[in-house]
């Protein structure tokens, strides 16, 4: 075998090793990105419940003042249409 054939083997080779390397070093840190992604999302999705468990209960807030708003605009009303009669 010439020299220049056993320096190719070797360098194809290394870098073939090298690559293989890089591709397990690869998957594992993808495997590591899948899991905190998982993470995240979930962490997501509890201020998403979160979130809307909180409109919903504002919502009610704002309905429960409304209602009182109304009350309120009635017994205007109605104390006007008292104050209106000829006594």
């Amino acid at each position: 075998m010439d020299t220049s054939q056993l320096l190719l083997t070797v360098t194809l080779t290394v870098t073939t090793l090298f690559l293989i390397i890089t591709g397990l070093q690869l998957i594992f840190v993808l495997r590591e990105l899948r899991k905190t992604l998982r993470k995240v999302n979930n962490i997501i999705e509890g201020f998403e419940k979160m979130g809307t468990s909180v409109e919903h209960g504002f919502s009610e807030f704002v309905g429960l003042f409304s209602g009182i708003k109304t009350l309120f605009n009635i017994f205007k009303l109605i104390e006007s249409k008292r104050n209106d009669k000829p006594k």
